[in-house]
């Protein structure tokens, strides 16, 4: 079996285990959930190389607010993912560093960001298509290209 077949597997069997009522306690949703939000990888991404302070980590990332930025931080440390590191300055310094538990994602991270560099231009062009797609068929209904 391959290992896409044996983590699809793994994944019907959480499901089917927890029915409707518990898959709000699937481990696998309550992993995903927090690296597949919007700002989670990045974060990984940029504290991959070297540790950051706040500010550097919201110039890295401009399109975060800095209250985003606030929380995903604290939800990336509550998971063991970063560690925060404040040094006895005036006033305080914080950095950021990738815990190992973090640097264990890298690979996996590293995998699905180069299947996303090789089918970006599949998927904008599946995009076109469907972005061009009569408003009045559901695209349910639209046969794949």
């Amino acid at each position: 079996m391959s290992t896409a077949q044996n983590a699809i597997e793994r994944f019907s069997r959480y499901q089917r285990q927890l029915g409707d009522a518990g898959s709000a306690h699937c481990a696998v949703r309550d992993v995903l959930d927090r690296i597949g939000d919007k700002w989670s990888m990045l974060m990984i991404m940029e504290l991959a190389t070297q540790s950051q302070r706040f500010s550097e980590l919201h110039r890295a990332v401009p399109d975060i607010s800095k209250r985003m930025l606030t929380q995903t931080l604290r939800d990336l440390e509550r998971d063991g993912l970063i560690t925060r590191h404040v040094f006895p300055t005036r006033p305080p310094g914080v950095e950021y560093r990738l815990a190992p538990l973090g640097q264990s994602l890298l690979d996996p991270m590293a995998a699905l960001i180069e299947w996303a560099d090789r089918r970006h231009s599949e998927i904008h062009a599946a995009r076109a298509r469907f972005d061009g797609a009569p408003p009045d068929i559901p695209h349910e209904m639209l046969s794949p290209a």
